[in-house]
């Protein structure tokens, strides 16, 4: 049981410090350009950055590569997790403009799986987990996402608490 949850746990590091870095260090330039898809709505919108998606995957990387010394996959695995949650993150809002939801609106399971779906996708090859590790990201995502969330609110970070 033990290789469950750790396996869970190494994957949770960079899928979770990727998708939380452009918080911290993103802004500046949409990573869209400011363009718009062909129904009219932006890309991905403003909230998205070049500087953002460039931290996500570094930060996380390096704690892949951190962890590499517990799992020594992970050198390598750490950046296609972290390019896999800023990706998974990308389609999330990909999606939410074709909704016509604004960026920093409220999508439920979108808002807090997409980022770790991508991840669980793109890692596969180099970090393919089992259904029960699997399982347990899933099932400790949402609350761990929503609580972070409240904290980065509570401190100034974001402008929602969800």
């Amino acid at each position: 049981m033990a290789g469950i949850i750790e396996t869970a746990l190494l994957f949770i590091g960079p899928s979770y410090v990727a998708n939380a870095a452009p918080l911290v260090f993103g802004g500046g330039r949409p990573l869209d350009s400011n363009r718009l898809f062909m129904d009219g709505r932006p890309i991905f919108g403003t909230h998205k950055t070049v500087r953002g998606f460039v931290a996500g995957i570094i930060a996380g990387s390096l704690v892949g590569f951190g962890e590499s010394l517990v799992e020594p996959r992970l050198a390598l695995a750490g950046l296609a997790i972290s390019l896999g949650a800023v990706l998974g993150d990308l389609i999330g809002a990909f999606f939410k403009r074709r909704l016509d939801m604004k960026p920093g609106r409220l999508f439920p399971v979108v808002d807090q799986l997409d980022f770790v779906l991508g991840a669980l996708v793109v890692s596969y090859p180099l970090f393919p987990m089992g259904l029960l590790s699997v399982l347990i990201v899933v099932v400790v995502t949402p609350p761990i996402h929503l609580g972070t969330n409240l904290g980065a609110y509570l401190l100034g970070m974001k402008k929602t608490y969800w």
